[in-house]
């Protein structure tokens, strides 16, 4: 009973001191980030996720290394990371007149998955492993646990790999199997080192990072488990496992650190960071459309209101709509031009009809186009919404009679009219070609403008094409043409570097037949100069159902190489390939986008690619994709298969007005010819977003 007691007691003091240190010290302005980047201390991890969407972009430098990376939280139980090590002992290779000054840049992807969240007692845990997909210098694997208690944030784990080197404790996977007591060496450049997880010695990490009365500064102390003995930049000397940090925060988005680390090294650098779900900027016309309703005739003002729908400022975004009176119903048709959010588009139009709206008229309609595909039709009740829009009684509330259906074609009535939607098309764009760790130069470059134009010959034939222009670069670093000695595939994507020492070029020039055959089927039909490397003729079909989370696509692509130093002409090298695609957005995912893509390839292999790509609140998509096919390991080379990830920016987050156009940013860490899809103009699953009403 007195030991009942007694712990009992025990439990409301920690409690009650957990509340004073609450209140007397300020709040974490969120965890920070390691030397290696993702959340954790200095050398060590710490069970700790950033909150959902945050993308850091972090430096790290002292005499040995300097580490570049980007992190971002996918998930709030998901945290990835990408680095690049630059070497600063150490040449790109032994051979001196290839390196020249150039030193040696190590590529790496971490990932930490959250297993427990923390509770009043038990700590967030969490599993995780470094240099998952690259050359094994700092791999390593951890389970590790946090717990805050105050103004201090706990940290214990066990490691292994490079976080384990100095072998403070015994692997306890040794008990289950005597080949979890040894490690072997780094693996090759790009490759999982799945049969190395788990494996060799381990170590107990921890340390504990502490949140000052002074809210902008932290301090941390870890004590590290790797002991720096077998190091790819040599052997380092470690006076102590000790390491001491502060953090200091400059404001919302910056970071700046500095840490002395191994008793011998000082370690500093800054953190940039923002949050993909935050971010967000305020257009010029993001007021709603006013509702003051025009005296009631029994014509519609069709001019009128054609003109409102597309002027230029408080408009619905639907150009060359087309407006038709059938019954007691009002049809309206044009192309979503300008809001992401199709149903701000759709909120717009109906206020500015409800202004102007005959007194026959009970049901509205408007059908959304894009590329003179019909996508969806928005139906509304016209009762429900003038109640709405002039506002309900307080406590008789009632929902908005509107639903969303499959296209509507009224066809052409007595009391029609429309706007003839322009021909032709162009613009003129910024484009910046880079590569990031090669082995001329840590970046390269190229700067230009590309020029697009299309020519609408019928409602369904377009011609379009798009001319590059280089204004500069550095790509007369390049010392040799990216051929690889250590694969015995054709060069289909290896002589990038032979189509960018173009200075002028047509990137493409193709003719596109599109066609809505109803009920979801969605087609295309093309043939020219289909990408920067390859020309030819394909088709495309997509069954993508209203508002569904899943949509099934196939293609099918006959293709000849341009050639490089005419690309006017081709190569001799020619294939077909093409690739049966399930969508799938699963309902326990909130804005997940899984594509599996099985086919031919354009080296002739045969596989699948897997893609995974998370929508934020912003409108940024931040996706990852892996390749595997039918060829081994040695022969696909360095990499063993085809990875990358890239991050999809609506342009609309830079400018005062909306827009719906988007920008993309890939990072392949290595180029290879195996698992390389057609990079095709039009695909029918962007085309038609508009039939996803969850689609920002």
């Amino acid at each position: 009973m007195k030991k009942c007691y007694l712990l009992s007691l025990l439990s409301v003091s920690v409690a009650c001191a957990c509340q004073v240190q609450a209140a007397t010290y300020p709040e974490p302005v969120g965890p920070s980030q390691s030397d290696f980047g993702g959340v954790g201390l200095m050398q060590v991890p710490t069970a700790r996720i950033a909150k959902e969407g945050e993308f850091s972009l972090n430096y790290r430098d002292n005499d040995q290394y300097r580490y570049y990376s980007a992190s971002i939280a996918l998930l709030p139980w998901l945290e990835t990371t990408v680095r690049y090590t630059d070497v600063r002992t150490r040449l790109y290779s032994n051979v001196d007149s290839f390196s020249g000054n150039q030193t040696y840049k190590d590529k790496a992807f971490d990932l930490k998955v959250r297993l427990w969240q923390e509770g009043y007692w038990l700590p967030d845990i969490a599993l995780g492993a470094r240099d998952l997909g690259g050359t094994g210098l700092f791999d390593s694997e951890y389970l590790v646990a946090s717990k805050a208690w105050g103004p201090l944030d706990f940290t214990l784990g066990i490691g292994w790999g490079y976080l384990g080197n100095s072998g403070n404790i015994k692997n306890p996977f040794c008990e289950y199997d005597d080949k979890f007591c040894h490690r072997s060496g780094s693996s090759s450049a790009g490759s999982i080192n799945g049969d190395q997880l788990f494996r060799g010695p381990a170590s107990l990490f921890g340390g504990v990072e502490y949140q000052t009365p002074w809210q902008p500064l932290r301090l941390k102390l870890e004590y590290e488990g790797n002991d720096y003995q077998g190091d790819f930049a040599g052997k380092l000397e470690q006076s102590s496992k000790v390491n001491v940090g502060a953090i200091f925060r400059v404001t919302d988005w910056a970071d700046i650190n500095a840490s002395y680390e191994r008793g011998n090294t000082f370690m500093f650098g800054f953190t940039l960071r923002t949050n993909f779900n935050d971010f967000n900027t305020h257009h010029i016309d993001s007021n709603k459309v006013a509702y003051h309703p025009q005296p009631q005739s029994e014509i519609l003002q069709h001019t009128v209101v054609a003109d409102q729908l597309t002027d230029l400022k408080y408009n619905a975004g639907l150009d060359a709509p087309d407006l038709q009176v059938k019954g007691h119903t009002l049809s309206v048709k044009g192309e979503q031009y300008k809001y992401r959010d199709t149903q701000e588009g759709v909120d717009r139009a109906n206020a500015i009809l409800m202004n102007s709206l005959p007194d026959n008229i009970d049901t509205l309609q408007i059908t959304q186009t894009r590329y003179n595909m019909p996508q969806v039709t928005t139906e509304t009740q016209v009762a429900s919404l003038r109640q709405q829009m002039e506002g309900y009684p307080l406590g008789h509330e009632k929902p908005l009679v509107q639903k969303r259906v499959n296209p509507i074609d009224p066809g052409t009535t007595e009391q029609g009219y429309y706007i003839e939607k322009d021909s032709l098309n162009y613009s003129l764009s910024p484009v910046l070609n880079q590569s990031v760790g090669g082995p001329e130069s840590f970046y390269m470059y190229q700067v230009g403008v590309m020029g697009n134009a299309d020519y609408w010959l019928t409602d369904h034939l377009v011609v379009a094409g798009g001319l590059f222009a280089n204004i500069a670069n550095n790509y007369n670093k390049f010392n040799y043409d990216g051929r690889p000695g250590d694969s015995s595939l054709p060069r289909v994507r290896t002589h990038i570097r032979d189509y960018v020492d173009n200075d002028v070029y047509i990137n493409n020039l193709q003719a596109n037949y599109l066609q809505y055959f109803g009920n979801g089927i969605y087609g295309q039909v093309y043939g020219g100069y289909l990408e920067t490397m390859y020309g030819g003729a394909g088709a495309e079909v997509l069954y993508r159902p209203l508002d569904a989370n899943w949509a099934l696509g196939l293609d099918a692509n006959y293709v000849k190489q341009r050639d490089w130093d005419n690309m006017m002409k081709f190569t001799n090298y020619k294939a077909a390939t093409g690739h049966l695609t399930a969508y799938w957005q699963p309902l326990f995912l909130d804005d997940v986008l899984v594509k599996m893509s099985v086919g031919q390839y354009l080296a002739k292999d045969k596989g699948g690619t897997l893609d995974v790509s998370k929508r934020f609140d912003s409108g940024v998509v931040v996706g990852a994709y892996a390749t595997l096919t039918n060829v081994s390991a040695d022969e696909y080379g360095e990499g063993d298969f085809t990875k990358g990830f890239y991050v999809s920016l609506p342009l609309d987050l830079f400018t005062v007005t909306p827009n719906r156009d988007r920008a993309q940013i890939n990072w392949t860490p290595l180029t290879r010819d195996g698992g390389q899809m057609l990079g095709r103009k039009y695909s029918l699953y962007g085309m038609t977003s508009d039939r996803d009403i969850h689609y920002r």
